[in-house]
């Protein structure tokens, strides 16, 4: 079998890790520099595809729907939730890694079905923690995509979205009715009941990693 080559590196800001961009065949992996295993990989995106149509469902009859995905990663969320909305919808990406939002619409759009050039689609290269607290009732629906999961930080300062502070500036940032939904590698018991404290109604979807019904067992919580 081929091998996995580099074809291309970007930093994240504030940390100065690096992340990789790497190619085999027609698969694509990113990756930490130095570290275990991998964030992303385009055969095994079930799960970033369930986190869009669960959440984007319970508000796609909303004339001129508005949602936030955080964390464009490989794009596979947002060409999800671009499909389960109507064309009157828009679709706001906020990505930390400026190199993320290039790779998406260069060699690694394809993957995805190129969702960036969707006119629906608005890029804010930046923190969504800043975008939530800029936007109060901007949102019907919000996806959270930005690590790991709550526990499964591999960048600290996403610990501030997962925080009561963090969660209460996404509940803010819905409209009426709106939802928040969660992605995570792993099941979270402290987590939930964090979003319970702050006043949201839970629930916990387990979805797998690949399709159909194969992969690891990842965690999703819808919350509004």
């Amino acid at each position: 079998m081929a091998k996995f080559e580099t074809i291309d590196t970007a930093i994240i800001p504030g940390q100065g890790s690096e992340l990789r961009l790497l190619k085999r065949n027609d698969e694509f992996s990113i990756r930490i520099a130095g570290a275990p295993g991998e964030l992303m990989n385009t055969r095994l995106h079930g799960s970033e595809d369930a986190l869009a149509e669960l959440a984007c469902q319970r508000v796609a009859d909303r004339p001129g729907a508005r949602v936030l995905v955080g964390g464009l990663g490989m794009g596979f969320t947002l060409a999800a939730a671009l499909k389960a909305l109507g064309e009157d919808a828009e679709v706001v990406v906020a990505e930390l890694v400026p190199g993320v939002v290039e790779w998406n619409r260069g060699p690694l759009g394809v993957a995805a079905g190129r969702p960036l050039d969707d006119p629906r689609t608005r890029v804010s290269v930046g923190d969504v923690g800043l975008l939530l607290r800029r936007e109060p009732g901007g949102f019907d629906a919000i996806m959270l995509d930005v690590d790991n999961g709550p526990e499964g930080l591999t960048r600290r300062e996403n610990d501030w979205l997962y925080s009561p502070r963090g969660l209460a500036a996404a509940q803010q940032a819905l409209r009426p009715d709106g939802v928040l939904a969660v992605w995570s590698a792993g099941q979270d018991p402290a987590f939930t009941e964090r979003l319970r404290r702050v006043g949201l109604l839970v629930e916990e979807v387990t979805v797998r990693a690949h399709r159909p019904g194969k992969g690891a067992k990842h965690r999703i919580w819808l919350a509004s």
